[in-house]
């Protein structure tokens, strides 16, 4: 899906689809963390049924890194929520986690970051049964 007919920000997601993610610059076809300041790097979770508490961990240090005013966990094709458990280093760190499915969490990326914010987020491009 196409997500902008104008210009897109350095920072932007052009598009995405069943496990690819496409940036101004190239196209991932993994999981990673993504800032409105256009850095990421590759996060080591291929599916929701691999998120581990580690994987949370590194996303809440990444959001304080990078001082995320809005911190957005993309958990694949359709919404799953991660163990309450697991949500410690957000709680301690006083950051809120907006939990929704990939696609959502990509468009909702793109409007944040069109408006300015400050905004992290952990994407879990994972393939479809279909396609693999």
């Amino acid at each position: 899906m196409k997500l902008h007919a104008d210009l897109p920000l350095a920072s932007s997601i052009i598009a995405y689809g069943d496990g690819w993610l496409q940036l101004p610059q190239e196209r991932l076809e993994h999981s990673l963390l993504l800032s409105g300041e256009g850095w990421h790097q590759p996060w080591d979770c291929p599916r929701f049924d691999a998120l581990q508490q580690a994987h949370l961990q590194a996303l809440a240090d990444a959001a304080l890194q990078h001082q995320a005013q809005v911190v957005l966990l993309g958990s694949g094709a359709r919404t799953r929520f991660p163990a309450t458990a697991w949500l410690r280093p957000f709680i301690t760190q006083q950051l809120g986690l907006e939990v929704m499915d990939t696609a959502a969490a990509c468009r909702t990326f793109n409007i944040l970051v069109g408006e300015g914010r400050r905004v992290l987020a952990g994407l879990i491009l994972e393939r479809s049964a279909e396609s693999i």
